[in-house]
């Protein structure tokens, strides 16, 4: 089985995936092979060069002229956020399953409206929130279903980024809400949201605080100030719908933190804490261990028997943030040759979105929000 795919996306979410697809033709031997054959950008030097820099055959301006087609499988929607609805509507239009870039929308409504598109066409649909195929995070949801940590009572996460603390910063699409949906929230929020879903079950209530602290940035054209009409900060507290608590907080303003995506679950019988700077090991704790040697151990998820681990080196050997998108393209494209579902997909997109919202309103009413 050969898949065609054409990635809409020239930035840092086009390279990323670029790496995903030459790197399950080049160490996933029992999955279909893929054909770089198009990618998408809006300027046409820049398609061009990113086109050559990530392998791709060809280079393309015109997306909805690549969506029809008939030689393409596969569309990757890597673009920001007021993009994804429309592309991922006429993507299903015309056939073509979908590889669609986190948060699945900047509305419910949209991410609903994309939902019933991909469901009434047919077609496959996936979400890429890639930390999830970290071995370790998988690691993690292995022991939980196992039942190695007994009932879980809290899951505590934190994403934290640095990259927006200059006010001399200009005023990114990420700053605008009509292009990004929402700031740290969507942004950084939305992963550890899904995170929390994955490995805990449905956040049924939230309460939370947002908070911008630089209200305008220097215009991209260089005339004056815009607002910004996203949050830089938010702080959640969660109920999942099986009984445990949650607190969860993203910012784009933590000083020295590049990309500290962390968690912490504790249940009746242990516990586990990953860190995605440290995105090889798990840390667990058992209840189970004798008294006096009782104790947070380390375990280094990259052997054969983890999650992934036989697809790349010898046991031992470590694996990076890229191979997380390789084993979520790896999933997907096993799907489709399997036609069994692989998620997240659009109705956990849909689900997260719900959280995203109610977030949104719970931070305005200052009050519990349910996400039903």
């Amino acid at each position: 089985m050969s898949v065609r795919v054409a990635l809409f996306g020239t930035k840092f979410m086009g390279k990323a995936h670029s790496q995903a697809y030459r790197n399950v033709n080049m160490y996933f031997s029992d999955a279909p092979e893929v054909e770089m054959a198009v990618l998408v950008g809006r300027d046409p030097r820049e398609t061009e060069e990113a086109r050559k820099t990530f392998g791709w055959q060809e280079a393309s301006t015109d997306w909805k002229a690549v969506m029809q087609r008939d030689d393409v499988d596969v569309v990757d929607i890597s673009t920001p956020g007021h993009m994804h609805a429309e592309m991922a509507v006429e993507a299903a239009r015309n056939g073509k399953h979908i590889i669609c870039e986190k948060p699945l929308a900047n509305t419910l409504p949209e991410a609903e409206r994309m939902l019933i598109a991909a469901e009434n066409a047919g077609v496959k649909h996936f979400l890429m929130h890639n930390y999830r195929r970290c071995p370790a995070v998988a690691m993690a949801k292995r022991m939980i279903d196992d039942g190695r940590l007994g009932r879980v009572f809290h899951f505590r996460a934190r994403y934290l980024q640095d990259w927006a603390m200059s006010p001399e910063l200009p005023r990114l699409w990420r700053f605008d809400k009509e292009a990004s949906g929402s700031g740290a929230l969507g942004d950084l929020g939305a992963h550890i949201i899904d995170l929390g879903r994955y490995l805990c079950g449905e956040i049924s209530e939230v309460c939370a605080a947002t908070e911008t602290f630089i209200t305008e940035r220097p215009a991209l054209d260089g005339e004056g100030k815009k607002p910004v009409t996203v949050d830089d900060a938010v702080v959640m507290c969660v109920r999942f719908a099986e009984g445990a608590i949650g607190t969860l907080e993203a910012t784009r303003f933590a000083a020295g933190r590049k990309n500290h995506n962390t968690f912490e679950i504790n249940g009746s019988k242990g516990s586990v804490v990953f860190d995605l700077e440290n995105l090889n090991n798990l840390q667990y704790y058992s209840t189970d261990d004798d008294i006096d040697a009782q104790g947070f151990r380390t375990i280094i998820c990259c052997a054969s028997t983890h999650p992934y681990g036989g697809h790349w080196w010898p046991d031992g050997h470590i694996i990076g943030y890229e191979h997380t998108f390789t084993h979520s393209v790896y999933d997907f494209l096993k799907g489709m040759e399997s036609g069994h579902r692989v998620r997240p997909d659009f109705e956990d997109g849909v689900l997260n979105q719900k959280v995203l919202d109610a977030t949104e309103k719970a931070a305005e009413t200052r009050a519990w929000v349910k996400t039903d």
